[in-house]
Parts: C-alpha cells; sequence; structure tokens
C-alpha cells in the first residue's frame, strides 16, 4: 500500500471510530502489570492495542476488542512498522500506557536507557498527532519505587532510568496539555503477579516479611496497580496531569530507622522522650 493509500485508509478507519470508542496502546502488556492493565482496560469497553517482546498466552489472544504486536522496542524499524499498522488497524489513539523494561543480559546502562527512555519518546513522538481530538486523552508510564530509592537488588541503570521517566511525565504534562493530553505516572514497590506467585509460595518467610513491613499488612497485585492505571486513563483523573503516584500499600512513608528498629530486637524502644514539664 502507497503512503498517499495508507493515509487515506488511515482518514476513512478514523471515522468510523468517531463514535467515541476508546483505543489504549498497552507497552509491555503480555505479562504482569501490563497484561493485568489490559484486562482492565479491556473490561472497561477499550479496544486494546498491545505491544510485548513476547507473544501472549493462546487463552490472552481470544480477548475481544484486543490485537497484539511482537515487536523489540529496541528495533526502531520494526517498531515503527508495528505503530503504523497499530493506527491502520484500531484508528486513532486516547490512551499510551509504557509499562517496558529491559530484560535483556547485555549492556545494562545502554539497554535500560534504550528500552524505558528512548523507546518511550519514539513512541509518543510518532504518535502524538495522532490522537482523537475530539476528547480528552491520557499517557500513563509506570515505574519503580527505585526512581527516589535504591534497591540493592538491581543496577544502577535501573534506578537512573526509573528517575527519568519520572521527569519524561512532568515534561510532557507541559509540553502535551495544550494537546489535551494527560501525562502521569506510577510507581510500585514489589508487587504479587501470576507470574511470581509460585515463588512466594515458595518462599513464604518473604511473602510474610512484606506483610509485615508494609503498613497495610500484605502484597500489593498486579490487579490493584492495574486500577490506578485505568482510573489515571479515565474522566474521572480529568484534571490531573504531571503527577507520579506511589502505590506500595504505604511502605514509602515508614521512617527507615523506625523500620529498622521493628524488625530487630530493638523493637519497642523509644529513641527519643517527650520532656517533663519544668
Amino acid at each position: 500500500m502507497t503512503v498517499t493509500a495508507r493515509a487515506a485508509s488511515r482518514r476513512v478507519t478514523q471515522r468510523k471510530t468517531a463514535a467515541k470508542v476508546a483505543h489504549s496502546l498497552v507497552v509491555g502488556g503480555t505479562r504482569g502489570i501490563g497484561r493485568a492493565v489490559v484486562e482492565a482496560l479491556a473490561e472497561q469497553g477499550h479496544r486494546v492495542s498491545v505491544i510485548g517482546r513476547r507473544p501472549p498466552s493462546e487463552g490472552d489472544r481470544q480477548r475481544a476488542n484486543v490485537r497484539y504486536w511482537v515487536v523489540d522496542v529496541e528495533d526502531r524499524t520494526g517498531l515503527h512498522a508495528v505503530l503504523e499498522a497499530v493506527l491502520d488497524h484500531h484508528g486513532p489513539l486516547t490512551t499510551i500506557v509504557f509499562l517496558q523494561r529491559y530484560r535483556g543480559k547485555g549492556d545494562d546502562w545502554r539497554g535500560e536507557f534504550q528500552t524505558s527512555l528512548t523507546a518511550t519518546k519514539t513512541i509518543i513522538e510518532r504518535l502524538v498527532d495522532h490522537f482523537d481530538t475530539t476528547q480528552e486523552n491520557a499517557m500513563v508510564m509506570v515505574s519503580s519505587v527505585a526512581s527516589r530509592f535504591v534497591a540493592d537488588e538491581q543496577p544502577m541503570s535501573y534506578h537512573v532510568a526509573k528517575a527519568g521517566l519520572e521527569q519524561m511525565v512532568r515534561w510532557y504534562a507541559v509540553a502535551l496539555g495544550p494537546k489535551r493530553i494527560r501525562v502521569n505516572g506510577v510507581s510500585c514497590s514489589a508487587v504479587l503477579k501470576d507470574e511470581s506467585r509460585t515463588f512466594y509460595e515458595q518462599h513464604p518467610t518473604l511473602r510474610q516479611l512484606y506483610e509485615r513491613i508494609i503498613p497495610l499488612g500484605r502484597m500489593g497485585t498486579a490487579n490493584e496497580i492495574a486500577s490506578v492505571v485505568a482510573f489515571l486513563c479515565s474522566p474521572k483523573a480529568s484534571f490531573l496531569t504531571g503527577q507520579s503516584l506511589v502505590v506500595d500499600g504505604g511502605l514509602s512513608v515508614r521512617w527507615h530507622e523506625s523500620l529498622a528498629r521493628h524488625l530487630t530486637p530493638l523493637h519497642g524502644l523509644r529513641v527519643t522522650e517527650r520532656s517533663g514539664s519544668s
């Protein structure tokens, strides 16, 4: 199909989708939180386009109004071809959710930046002029509490990339506000996913530790993170932009010294006492 024919076909598609049916693109939507986001948006009646490095399960392929494309976001040529196909198939966008992360074994610094930051920028720049201008639109970038804290099990590149995503949220919120596109972020800590459930069942001591230190007394689930993402994509969040919501059951608001004492025999020891009246 020629470029002119493709553009004409897209205009026809856009006219057909003018019935206000939301079209959401989920980047990194075949596993974990991304898969839960796809399910949440589909249940809200969205047409959902999903980009993933790995193919979905056969059961997920049968979900109504959901279409999958397999591509590595580091492959710019392949990515551009997939983005063209997304627009041709489902028409103008109303939402993009970014959940991709680097899973390679090579240079993690280059990989994290290419996957988390460069790919996000590339996708936004390619699609920003293909949102449905007749309604409010949204983007959500899913990050990690490692954007502001240090997680020993993750490399420095992961921390810097996640911190970069949070600044991208703020920058794009200002830059895209005039285009009626809201941009927000979600930062989460350890989350119980379908893929990790067996691991935590085999390591009950670790799960009990999370239950002990999280103020709500339990681990969060992928579906709970997806619910927050779906809220940020909805009209209920119509005046919310440039924000990054921390979804961790309250863990990040605990003072580190108090938490450390809570986990040791020093629990109950008061470091400071109120002085008596003179």
